[in-house]
This record gives C-alpha cells, sequence and structure tokens, in this order.
C-alpha cells in the first residue's frame, strides 16, 4: 500500500467532507476513467480529502492523479493467483473483501463507486463491512441495452443482481436521462434518489489542447477529408460498422478513415479493412492522449457504437468545432446532439445510413462555434457542483 500526502488549504465558505473515497477498477485511459480523474481532481482542488481506491494501481492516467490524494491499490490474496492480463471481472470479484476492510479501516465520510462495473462490487463490500458507509453510484452504461439478448450466465446473473442490489445504494448517478429512466424501471429505485449528472467534460483547456500540434501526412492540407473515430477497439464501438460504411464512403470519394484507441478486436478490424480492399486507406494509430487535436483537424467524427453512457468523445469533437455523425444508440447521442440538431443521427448498425450521413456531412456548412456552444453546456463546474452536492447529502444522512 501506498500513498502520496499534501497539504492543501481549502477555499474559504467551503464545508468539507472529510473524506470521499472513489472506488474504480484502474486509471486506464477509457472514459470512465477521464471521467473519475476529472471529478478527483475538481474535488481536491475544492478542498475535499479524496482517497483512490483501486484493483490495478496502474495506468495510462496514473501519473495524473494529484500529489494530494491518497491511493489504496486492493490487496486481496486470491488476485495474486489470476492471470495478469485479462479477468478483470474476477478481480474485481475477489477484491470484495480487500474494499470492505479498507472501509472498515479507513473510514471515508462517502463512497463513490465511479463506474458501472464496479457497482456490485462496492455494494457487496459495503454489505461486508458492516459499516454503513454511504455508497453512491454512478452508472454509466445502460443497464437494458448492455445485457439485452444476454445469453452468457454470467451476465445474465450480473443483470438480475444489479436489478436487486442497486436499491439498497444511498444514490445512483446516471449520465444521461435515458440511463435514469432505465435504473427506475429496472431496479424499482425510488425516483428522488437517481439523478442526473452529465459527465464533467468541458473545460476550457479543451480548446487550447485541440490546437496542439499533430504530425501526421494525412492531414497536411489539400488532402482528402479525414473521417475519425475514437475509442477502445471493443465490441460495443462497432468500429467494424465504421469501417463497412467508409468503404461505401470511399467508393463515392477520395477519403481517409483514423480509429484512434486500442483494444482486443484489432486484428479482426484490420482483417475487415483488407477484405474491403481499404487498408491502404485506413490508419489504426493506438491509444494517444490527446484526441483533440485530431479532432480539430479531422472532416468528420464519427461514432458508431451499439450502446454507451454518455460519450465524453462526442462532446469534445464538438468543442473542437468537428461535424459529427453518431448512431442513435442507447444513451446520451440523441440528449448530447438534441435529436439531431447538432450532428446526424443513424440507426445502430446500419453501415449504409451511416455511410450516406458521413457524405451528407462532408457536404454540408460548417459551423464551429455552434457546435463548441453546445459541448460547453456539458461544463465540468456545473458537473461537479452537482456531484458535491449529492455527496454532502448523503454523507449527512447516514
Amino acid at each position: 500500500m501506498y500513498r502520496f500526502i499534501l497539504h492543501h488549504n481549502p477555499p474559504r465558505n467551503r464545508i468539507l467532507i472529510v473524506k470521499i473515497a472513489v472506488f474504480i477498477y484502474g486509471m486506464t485511459g477509457g472514459g470512465a476513467q477521464k471521467r473519475t480523474l476529472t471529478l478527483i481532481k475538481e474535488f481536491v482542488g475544492r478542498g475535499h480529502q479524496v482517497d483512490l481506491v483501486v484493483v490495478k494501481p496502474s495506468g495510462a492516467l496514473h501519473a495524473e492523479i494529484p500529489a494530494s490524494v491518497s491511493c489504496f491499490p486492493l490487496e486481496s490474496p486470491w488476485i495474486g493467483f489470476l492471470p495478469r492480463k485479462g479477468l478483470r471481472k474476477l478481480k474485481l470479484f475477489c477484491s470484495r473483501n480487500a474494499l470492505a476492510e479498507y472501509l472498515r479501516q479507513q473510514r471515508p465520510d462517502v463512497l463513490l463507486s465511479a463506474a458501472s462495473h464496479t457497482s456490485l462490487t462496492a455494494l457487496a463490500a459495503r454489505r461486508i463491512s458492516g459499516t454503513g458507509i454511504p455508497l453512491v453510484l454512478r452508472l454509466s452504461t445502460h443497464l437494458t441495452a448492455s445485457h439485452a439478448g444476454a445469453l452468457n450466465l454470467y451476465l445474465r446473473m450480473r443483470y438480475l443482481t444489479a436489478c436487486r442490489w442497486f436499491s439498497e445504494a444511498d444514490a445512483v448517478i446516471a449520465v444521461s436521462k435515458e440511463i435514469a429512466e432505465d435504473v427506475a424501471a429496472n431496479t424499482g429505485l425510488a425516483t428522488q434518489r437517481i439523478k442526473t449528472i452529465y459527465n464533467p467534460t468541458f473545460t476550457e483547456d479543451l480548446i487550447d489542447r485541440s490546437s496542439a500540434p499533430l504530425e501526421h501526412p494525412w492531414f497536411e492540407e489539400g488532402g482528402p477529408p479525414v473521417i475519425l473515430g475514437v475509442g477502445r477497439l471493443t465490441a460495443c464501438k462497432d468500429f467494424a460498422n465504421l469501417i463497412k460504411a467508409f468503404a461505401a464512403v470511399r467508393s463515392r470519394r477520395p477519403a481517409r478513415l483514423v480509429i484512434l484507441g486500442e483494444g482486443g478486436l484489432r486484428k479482426n478490424l484490420t482483417t475487415i479493412a483488407h477484405s474491403l480492399g481499404i487498408a491502404a486507406d485506413i490508419d489504426m494509430p493506438g491509444y494517444v492522449s490527446n484526441p483533440l487535436a485530431w479532432m480539430s483537424r479531422a472532416s468528420v467524427f464519427v461514432l458508431s457504437s451499439s450502446r454507451e453512457g454518455l460519450p465524453g468523445v462526442l462532446i469534445e469533437a464538438m468543442a473542437a468545432g468537428c461535424r459529427v455523425v453518431s448512431t442513435d444508440c442507447p444513451s446520451g447521442p440523441a440528449e448530447i446532439l438534441e435529436n439531431g440538431k447538432y450532428g446526424r443521427l443513424v440507426p445502430v448498425g446500419d453501415h449504409g445510413a451511416l455511410a450516406q450521413a458521413i457524405l451528407a456531412t462532408l457536404d454540408s456548412p460548417h459551423d464551429p462555434q455552434s457546435l463548441r456552444t453546445r459541448a460547453a453546456d456539458f461544463s465540468v463546474n456545473k458537473a461537479v457542483d452537482d456531484y458535491l452536492e449529492l455527496l454532502l447529502r448523503v454523507s449527512k444522512e447516514r
């Protein structure tokens, strides 16, 4: 176990929550982890003490954790016997006793489970600990969509357990209105205990990051338009559908496709690109720390997902002034784009419709400032105000 401590003078006129514990699997480079890092930085900046409790004490974002945050890697004797890679779900399950021990020893004023996949572990640990420490779940996954038609026994059991256990949480933060409605319908949780808080995404530094230098030959002036996708190379991002849509676009006009991100489907996506004869016009550079620089230079940003929570990359692309096209998946894109006002929405899995929307967007007038103005509605300050109001309330109610 390790921790970094730095004395911090809290702002005046702030009511201190003595200790906020934030629980997440690890500080990897995904969307949930980026939002968690933003929240942690803001909590610390407003004078609150924060413990970061993790199963995996490493990741692309780990170096950005503020020095004043106490880091607690969960040390379970079972985790050491598991493979170093993969089996995240099993490692989370095995960490519940270690999380319960953390709660008993450190006694935070409130525990925030920062990602959907950590919710059941947090609920189980709170039960085991016997502490009754207030627990708030941040849910960024649409429960019904993520388990729809699940034949996998684990997924089915997780869905049934979530429907039963989520009502034990002191409060639930849903990152979109559609997720809030879905949680209420599936769990029976009282609507007054579910609060929609949009992800803390927009900050002024997004504009600065979008103008950062980028060295890539495809973005030189006068080249064909570049279509951009960003996300983990996993099934729910459905980049296979984007590649098929790009093939249809490429048959109509010169264009190139860049997909930023890493994941287990890289080989599969490469195979699809080769089978369609468009591999030379597709680049997959892997994970990048600043996708904003790519977004500001792309001709169209495309979200091809089959499901989301509230896709921060869509908001970031708009903040960078990039035109956007998205699947109308559950949940988030329709809320962000106001049902098509700020970007075209197409059915999930329909590569023909996606291709038509990309072509139409390339030929449409472009108003970057209106996109930036809409992105600013998802500000960090508003989200953090709402988070702290809720965390303070539930900590006082216990």
